[in-house]
């Protein structure tokens, strides 16, 4: 685990508009971060000063128009558990044969790290397309994950099926123009987080050239709405 001072690194970054920054541990972090697995967040969780310097970061993302098209929902202490009751309710409606066994384990999906934090992405009206509005929401998520780990702590980012669950949403008092954009799980992790395989850069990036360029677009995919969410508004 890499620990960063963050304060130090806003000192560093404040200096941009006067000279090229270069952070180097800033560059070792970003570079060899990942995810912790969900089995492996435990307690301590973060303080509340530090949760709110996660947040603050979490909103710190690019927003074209400035709409902030995002929310949080913090979880923490005895509303892990009392949110549960909302996820048995939604599993058990939308899936009306399970078993009282398997209820009680969804039930306790947000006890399984000390801290969640919800990203809904709210769909706002304005000039500006909705499709990038979906897309800060995304870089909140992962601002999210960067500052709880910049503080030492373990992150994963899931969405699970209570994400997509129309029961659930309806519970969390969401509308037809929001849905999760994931839940941030934070916790102290129990174990140093092992590298996985990366993709080899020469698959994903081309250098364009207008005599040479060919784009590799990898294999096709049969999903004609792409896995979209629906948002209950028309994407412009």
């Amino acid at each position: 685990m890499i620990y960063i001072v963050l304060s130090d690194v806003s000192s560093h970054l404040s200096n941009l508009q006067d000279q090229k920054m270069k952070a180097p541990e800033l560059i070792s972090f970003l570079k060899t971060r990942r995810s912790s697995k969900i089995a492996q967040l435990s307690t301590p969780a973060p303080s509340q000063a530090e949760i709110k310097d996660i947040l603050t970061i979490g909103a710190r993302v690019p927003d074209h128009g400035k709409y902030h098209p995002w929310y949080f929902i913090v979880f923490e202490g005895d509303a892990r558990a009392q949110v549960g009751e909302h996820l048995r309710t939604a599993y058990a409606a939308e899936n009306p044969d399970t078993p009282p066994a398997k209820l009680d384990l969804e039930a306790e999906k947000f006890l399984r790290a000390p801290l969640v934090i919800a990203v809904i992405s709210r769909i706002r009206e304005g000039k500006h397309p909705q499709w990038e509005q979906i897309l800060s929401s995304g870089a909140a998520c992962y601002n999210l994950c960067l500052a709880a780990n910049g503080l030492g702590y373990g992150s994963n980012w899931l969405t699970e099926w209570y994400s997509y669950s129309p029961t659930f949403k309806k519970l969390m008092g969401l509308d037809e123009r929001d849905h999760f954009a994931g839940f941030i799980y934070i916790g102290t992790p129990t174990e140093k987080n092992e590298e996985r395989e990366r993709p080899d850069l020469d698959e994903i990036i081309t250098f364009w050239n207008k005599d040479t360029f060919s784009l590799n677009k990898g294999e096709p995919y049969g999903m004609p709405d792409a896995g979209m969410p629906k948002t209950g508004v028309t994407l412009l």
